[in-house]
C-alpha cells in the first residue's frame, strides 16, 4: 500500500465550503423572513464555488480533472458488476454524482436570480425577464428544484455511509487530509504553494463574475 495526495487544498476547501453552503440555504429557506437576505447570500456564494470548481476541472490537481471523472459506460459497467473496487479518484458513481450536483446546483442558483415570493424578497435579475419567466423559475426552485438538490444530498450522504458500514472504505478522511492507501503508485495530484495561488486567483475571478452577474439588476 502507498499513500498518494489525491485531493489538492482547494478542492477539499471547496467541498466543505460547499457543504456549509447547501445546509445554510436550506436552513435560510426553510426559515423565510429576514433570513432570506442570508439566503441570498448562501446563493451567491455557491454560486462562486460551482464556477470554481468548473475552472478547476480544467486547471486543478490531477484527480480534480474532469478528464479523470470515470463516466465512460463501460467504467459504469464495470463498476456496478464489481469488476473493480479501488479507484484513486471518485469512481464512476461518484463522478457521475459530482456532475449531477454541480449542474444541479448552478440551475438552482440560476432560477434563484430571477426568483420572487412576491411578499417581500425577489432575486436580483427578475426585472430583466417577464413575468411568466419569473413565475416558472419560482416554481421551479421552491419546488422541483429544491426536493431534487435535497434528495441528492441525502444519496450522497447515504452512498458515503453504505461505503463506510458495507465496503469498509472511509471517504471522508482523504477529503479532510487529501491523502489516500492505494494499492499501487498512481500520479499524484500537485498540491503546493503554487496551485494554491493559482486557486485564489480563479476563486477572485469567479467571485467577480458572480458579483457583476448580480450587480445586472441593479437600478
Amino acid at each position: 500500500m502507498v499513500t498518494v495526495r489525491i485531493w489538492d487544498l482547494p478542492t477539499r476547501l471547496f467541498h466543505w465550503l460547499l457543504a456549509a453552503c447547501v445546509v445554510g440555504l436550506v436552513i435560510t429557506g426553510k426559515l423565510g423572513g429576514n433570513a432570506m437576505v442570508w439566503h441570498f447570500r448562501f446563493g451567491q456564494v455557491a454560486l462562486t464555488l460551482v464556477l470554481f470548481r468548473l475552472v478547476w476541472g480544467l486547471v486543478g490537481g490531477h484527480w480534480s480533472r474532469w478528464s479523470q471523472l470515470a463516466l465512460a459506460p463501460s467504467q459504469v459497467t464495470a463498476y456496478l458488476r464489481g469488476q473493480r473496487s479501488s479507484w484513486a479518484g471518485h469512481n464512476p458513481m461518484g463522478s457521475w454524482s459530482v456532475l449531477l450536483m454541480l449542474g444541479w446546483l448552478l440551475l438552482q442558483a440560476g432560477t434563484g436570480l430571477v426568483s420572487d415570493d412576491e411578499i417581500a424578497n425577489a432575486g436580483p435579475l427578475t426585472a430583466l425577464v417577464s413575468g411568466a419567466t419569473v413565475s416558472a423559475a419560482t416554481a421551479w426552485h421552491k419546488g422541483v428544484g429544491q426536493w431534487v438538490l435535497l434528495a441528492l444530498v441525502l444519496l450522497h450522504l447515504a452512498a458515503i455511509a453504505w461505503y463506510r458500514l458495507r465496503k469498509a472504505q472511509a471517504l471522508v478522511p482523504a477529503m479532510l487530509h487529501g491523502d489516500k492507501m492505494l494499492p499501487q503508485p498512481v500520479p499524484a495530484s500537485r498540491d503546493g504553494a503554487a496551485q494554491r495561488v493559482l486557486a485564489l486567483l480563479v476563486l477572485l475571478v469567479c467571485a467577480g463574475a458572480v458579483r457583476w452577474l448580480v450587480g445586472l439588476g441593479a437600478p
